[in-house]
């Protein structure tokens, strides 16, 4: 009888520790496949308000910020670029060598030896120019 409770209790054993390891194994996968990703750093809601630019208070202001007329003025003119003035400014805007060089696309990328401008300044001069490039 003692047999018969000892194999009982092996057999008992063996197949707990078994279902154990499953359980284990399972539990691990479904809480590694769980992720607390903050939806915020992952869905940033846009705080860029690209409407009615104004050359005036919008796109001097950037360009300012970036210190584009430093290099860039009547007085630096570097590489035979003005943008001080909107007739100036707008010669670049008309031949698209101005957001091509913000957008480090195709042209002399600006600020030089510098990071990109940031995007939602590079979509305000985009939507500046999609509404004609107005001296407001």
């Amino acid at each position: 009888m003692q047999t018969l409770e000892i194999g009982a209790l092996s057999y008992f054993c063996e197949r707990m520790s078994r279902y154990t390891l499953v359980s284990l194994i399972a539990l691990l996968i479904h809480f590694s496949a769980c992720n607390y990703d903050n939806e915020e750093e992952l869905y940033p809601t846009s705080s860029c308000e690209t409407v009615d630019m104004s050359y005036a208070s919008d796109i001097t202001n950037i360009l300012q910020n970036y210190s584009c007329l430093s290099c860039h003025s009547s007085v630096s003119n570097e590489g035979s670029v003005t943008l001080e003035g909107y007739d100036n400014l707008k010669t670049w805007v008309d031949n698209g060598a101005l957001l091509k060089s913000m957008k480090h696309d195709g042209a002399s990328p600006m600020p030089k030896n510098q990071a990109k401008m940031n995007q939602c300044d590079i979509d305000k001069i985009e939507a500046w120019i999609t509404d004609g490039a107005p001296n407001n």
